[in-house]
């Protein structure tokens, strides 16, 4: 039997979920993605010679401002007070690619893997606006969701997490 989607109401149309009646437990959610390039460009942000800033610094702080402003972005996401948010870029020049992993963490009735996958997201999306400048041909990949714990589904692990 395929899942139900929870998002959808009896009468087809879109609705936010009902969240009153589930355990405030703690829970938290990892994501992670990369922003592959030009080696060229990745040396420029290692060096600090993005014209634009410190792209490491900048993108960090926009994934952690990002995940605070889920609800506002994602028509049906309950806004969460979160307690704690981590956002982490390694440059890997093995790869061309700076990737990034965050991690969201809350006490609530509801999960953060949004906010984890919003984080991530802008994070990457910040790279690319602060070096598209010097490198259009960059590309943003492969983001997902590769762990969550806390509430009733239970904890979810993926393979292949950087």
């Amino acid at each position: 039997m395929m899942a139900k989607l929870t998002h959808i109401g009896e009468d087809g149309e879109a609705r936010m979920v009902d969240v009153s009646e589930k355990d405030v437990t703690d829970r938290t959610a990892t994501a992670q993605g990369s922003v592959l390039m030009e080696a060229e460009t990745l040396k420029l942000i290692i060096d600090g010679s993005v014209k634009k800033g410190d792209v490491i610094s900048v993108a960090r702080l926009a994934g952690i401002m990002a995940a605070k402003r889920t609800a506002d972005l994602i028509p049906l996401c309950h806004p969460l007070a979160l307690n704690k948010v981590d956002v982490d870029l390694t440059c890997d020049e093995a790869h061309n690619s700076v990737d990034i992993v965050a991690t969201c963490r809350v006490s609530g009735r509801t999960g953060v893997e949004m906010e984890a996958l919003t984080a991530v997201s802008v994070a990457a999306l910040t790279v690319y606006d602060m070096c598209k400048a010097v490198d259009r041909s960059m590309r943003i990949s492969d983001i997902k969701l590769v762990h969550k714990a806390g509430g009733k589904s239970g904890e979810y692990r993926a393979d292949n997490v950087l």
